[in-house]
């Protein structure tokens, strides 16, 4: 009888784990789309929707790594900044892949096209210059 009990539990107990991990990485997913979102209003300077405030103030503390280390929290337009300082320090250019590459987002979806979008946005408002497929900084007038 033992044996049984302690077999359920643990059967009980790796269907929990995995049903755990699985929502984890959902909302893993979730908090890399409101990423993009934060950076592409960042970069378009619009302010954020109702719906994206709404969804962030029911956010859950920072998640723990799996070394139980901090996640370290990203502050608002720190990916402009990231990228507008590797422009800088390349003023012969760089091209997309290139930048996706040296932000080590190339690979990560939402990562690129949080990017892509700041890339967009920057050029629109003339803080970035596009040349031969590659992006300077915008020369001051």
């Amino acid at each position: 009888m033992a044996e049984r009990f302690a077999d359920v539990i643990r059967k009980e107990r790796q269907i929990l784990n995995r049903e755990r991990e699985q929502v984890q990485k959902r909302l893993a997913e979730v908090e890399r789309e409101l990423a993009a979102i934060d950076a592409y209003e960042t970069a378009t300077g619009k302010a954020k929707s109702a719906s994206t405030q709404k969804a962030r103030t029911r956010r859950a503390p920072a998640r723990q790594t799996k070394r139980n280390q901090p996640q370290a929290a990203s502050r608002r337009g720190a990916k402009r900044e990231a990228l507008l300082q590797v422009l800088r320090e390349n003023p012969d250019g760089l091209r997309r892949g290139e930048i996706l590459t040296r932000l080590g987002v190339k690979g990560n979806k939402s990562g690129e096209t949080s990017v892509s979008n700041a890339l967009t946005a920057l050029t629109k408002t003339n803080q970035l210059a596009r040349q031969d497929g590659k992006y300077l900084p915008a020369q001051p007038e």
